[in-house]
């Protein structure tokens, strides 16, 4: 099928556009292109075979009359198509058109994502209404505007999607893919995912071994038991998922970031191994060069009754991280779906990074020519990015690492796995009443950190600009543990000592102005504008900055 030139020019143009704006003949070129830009952003119904894909399925493309587009999965399966087996739509990057806009939808996903309305602690859809300051009726027309359905539906869907990728990249036993999913229940487990996917686990379960045994060469039935011998119990078992994002990605900035700013024994680095350092990998039956990308970056994590490492190892070429994760032997697997939901976080793999760029390059005023591929290296928790915010102020950056591995080593708690030790960031409850005199700065700032813990923990469901009636948390404070703790992509640093410096740098260079014209410059005004031009960017021109 030929593709017309013209039209793969103009995809590549709204290849960081609003979903909205794709018009199908861009689906079309997209999806016959194969771009990886475009994957997560529409999703390809097939009438003809009744299932739909990522644009980006190696499968052969289907006739036009055939097709129709989608700007979510969870609206193609209400058109009665399920999901592909071998392109596995579940994989695809999220792609939220409204993300950055600070709306309600947002933040009400965010809180369904992190498991809001299902497992034991589940809230009704009129408590997260009441939690996002609206009425349940509201919440209900965002979700059918945006997905056709209620957000109930939309967190059923999510939870399938996930047991998907459990059941095609795991060897959990069905029992305990349905527990890390969210259900309570396995009857209901099964009865959802035929209604919805139209297999069921078991089936979908054998499908996927049975590929993955004939590419491996190795016999299907053995490993089939081996899966069921497992029984319930998963801790002696690490598990392997893989997680895709649209590139560009610098992998090698936020290693860098990471690295400077590393914990002793709670973060590590390390060369990648097997299939990743050189070599190929096998996919969908076709061979796939797979170059060695730098290091691996591991931490690790406590969530609830859950507590482990993660190794995260970058595959360019196939555009996704390969997470390794081990479980302590007492971890329960239900709170894997909202870690693996906060490792994308902490990398960024939902960014638009072709949208933010178009979005930075167009700053008047400024001549920013962006660095490819930049995103937010988030923090582990939103805990520790205030506390990174804390110690950090009016130091350098290698005096508040030194802080920060202080803090660690004196309150972070230590658990043993697979024969190695490794160290949590501290908890608020323990912070609340530390001491902190192994840390050397000034009194004052370690009250900030105390009467921060103390408030977090009285108030758990007070919001991040409640931190501001705490002594000592200031507004740049709030805004770093937003950037970092939360991934928010509209934190906009102007009042940062570096920002400022290289903002008034570029600022200068593109209006040829001379040092005393720099000096007359109303920095203030000109960050609003700049703040109302990049939004709802502002955190991508933070990063870009720093590494000016």
């Amino acid at each position: 099928m030929k593709i017309n030139p013209r039209i793969v020019s103009e995809a590549s143009c709204l290849a960081g556009a609003d979903v909205s704006l794709l018009s199908p003949a861009v689906c079309r070129e997209a999806r016959l292109s194969r771009d990886p830009r475009f994957d997560g952003k529409f999703f390809v119904g097939v009438f003809s075979t009744g299932i739909y894909c990522r644009n980006v399925c190696p499968a052969v493309a289907p006739k036009e009359q055939n097709v129709r587009y989608f700007d979510s999965a969870i609206k193609a399966s209400h058109a009665g198509l399920r999901p592909c087996l071998r392109c596995r739509p579940d994989s695809a990057p999220g792609s939220n058109p409204w993300k950055g806009t600070g709306t309600t939808l947002e933040r009400a996903i965010r809180l369904i994502d992190a498991g809001a309305l299902y497992g034991d602690t589940a809230l009704t859809v009129t408590e997260l209404a009441d939690k996002l300051g609206i009425s349940s009726r509201y919440l209900n027309k965002l979700f059918t505007e945006g997905f056709g359905t209620s957000p109930k539906q939309y967190a059923l869907y999510r939870q399938l999607l996930f047991a998907k990728q459990l059941l095609h990249q795991t060897q959990l036993p069905i029992t305990q893919v349905a527990l890390a999913s969210g259900f309570n229940s396995i009857r209901r487990f099964n009865e959802a995912f035929k209604q919805t996917l139209q297999l069921t686990p078991t089936q979908l379960r054998k499908t996927a071994v049975t590929k993955a045994a004939k590419e491996q060469g190795i016999d299907s039935a053995t490993e089939l038991h081996k899966i069921d011998a497992m029984g319930e119990c998963v801790s002696h078992y690490g598990l392997t998922l893989f997680q895709y994002y649209r590139p560009p990605l610098d992998w090698a900035s936020q290693l860098a970031f990471y690295q400077l700013r590393a914990v002793t024994g709670m973060e590590w680095f390390a060369p990648q191994s097997g299939a990743q350092q050189a070599g190929s990998v096998r996919q969908d039956s076709a061979e796939v060069q797979v170059t060695n990308d730098g290091l691996e970056y591991g931490r690790s994590f406590a969530l609830k009754r859950m507590r482990g490492t993660v190794h995260i190892a970058h595959e360019p070429k196939l555009n996704r991280f390969k997470l390794s994760i081990a479980l302590t032997e007492d971890s329960h697997v239900e709170e894997l779906q909202r870690l693996v939901t906060e490792v994308r976080r902490i990398l960024d793999l939902d960014a638009d990074m072709q949208q933010i760029e178009q979005s930075l390059s167009a700053l008047p005023r400024l001549g920013l020519t962006p660095l490819s591929g930049l995103r937010i290296p988030g923090a582990g928790s939103l805990f520790e990015a205030v506390c990174r915010a804390i110690l950090g102020q009016q130091v350098s950056v290698l005096q508040a690492t030194k802080l920060l591995n202080q803090l660690v080593e004196a309150y972070g708690e230590r658990f043993s796995l697979n024969g190695c030790e490794y160290r949590l960031f501290p908890t608020a409850e323990t912070i609340r009443d530390a001491s902190l005199t192994e840390l050397k700065m000034p009194g004052a700032r370690k009250l900030a950190l105390n009467a921060l813990a103390a408030f977090i923990c009285d108030h758990p469901e007070a919001s991040v600009d409640d931190w501001l009636s705490v002594k000592g948390i200031g507004p740049w404070t709030i805004a770093y543990a937003k950037l970092r703790g939360l991934g928010e992509p509209n934190v906009f640093l102007h009042t940062d000592l570096i920002v400022k410096k290289h903002l008034l740098a570029l600022y200068a260079n593109t209006n040829q102005l001379d040092e005393s014209e720099v000096e007359t410059v109303n920095y203030p005004q000109l960050c609003q504008q700049l703040s109302a031009d990049i939004a709802p960017w502002g955190s991508y021109l933070t990063f870009q900055l720093w590494h000016q």
